[in-house]
């Protein structure tokens, strides 16, 4: 009785593990699912902000356009940083500091675009020219921060591209310098071969002839035409027969 109850019991522990797991599991899933759904939105929204920029610097005029052209600007300059260092971070580690560098001034983009959609909505023109000003300053700044940030990032990987061609190209030099050696590599193997027939006669001088490569077309090994169409061994067997009547004939007369 004892026995089964702890067989219960661990049944029950085992049950509680995988039901556990199975809740993390899901809990996991969920989670990644709307990270990924977070950012799907996000880039749809962002995506729509932009377009509408886009629209606004085209269709307004004045402050509104040029409140427009300092968001657009400010925005595609973190953009087109942002894809570039993520697009070479897998190559290049050190990116990732200037990764957390970017976030931080984007961290104050997003703050100086708060301002900026605030001063859209403001109705007083006077307090628009005065404000205007300073805020494309710090928009300025901030664009120049990060487009110093991507110039140096590509400047790099294209550094290291040029590197990693070079010593491609001069290990392609090397090994072509060692294909083009083959009459050296013949030489040696011919000095090799008398110093081995010196100790051992003709015989083993013919057999290290014979151990060298074949070529296909200097005429040393190529198969005959009896061989290439299958008709080397009936070719001797033809000739084993035809021989044993002559030496039969011979030995008749030499026996009387």
């Amino acid at each position: 009785m004892d026995v089964f109850g702890v067989m219960i019991g661990l049944v029950l522990l085992f049950g509680i593990a995988v039901l556990v797991l199975a809740v993390r599991g899901t809990v996991k899933a969920a989670k990644a699912v709307a990270a990924k759904v977070e950012k799907h939105e996000a880039n749809a929204r962002r995506a729509v902000e932009t377009a509408t920029l886009k629209a606004k610097t085209y269709t307004k005029v004045g402050p509104p356009a040029q409140i427009a052209t300092v968001r657009l600007k400010l925005r595609t300059s973190l953009d087109g940083t942002r894809q570039v260092l993520e697009s070479g971070l897998p190559q290049d580690g050190q990116l990732g500091e200037t990764l957390a560098l970017l976030t931080r001034l984007d961290a104050h983009a997003a703050e100086l675009d708060g301002e900026l959609r605030m001063l859209e909505r403001e109705p007083d023109t006077a307090r628009i020219a005065a404000k205007l000003p300073e805020l494309r300053e710090r928009a300025e700044r901030i664009v120049h921060s990060a487009e110093t940030m991507r110039w140096a990032a590509q400047d790099r990987m294209h550094r290291f591209a040029d590197d990693e061609l070079s010593r491609l190209s001069q290990e392609c030099e090397s090994e072509a310098g060692a294909l083009r050696h083959w009459d050296t590599a013949g030489g040696g193997s011919a000095g090799a071969a008398p110093g081995a027939s010196s100790g051992a006669g003709a015989g083993a001088g013919a057999g290290g002839a014979g151990a060298a490569r074949v070529g296909l077309t200097d005429g040393k090994g190529r198969p005959s035409a009896e061989e290439l169409l299958g008709l080397a061994d009936p070719l001797v067997k033809l000739a084993q027969r035809l021989r044993k009547p002559s030496a039969g004939t011979s030995a008749g007369p030499s026996a009387g």
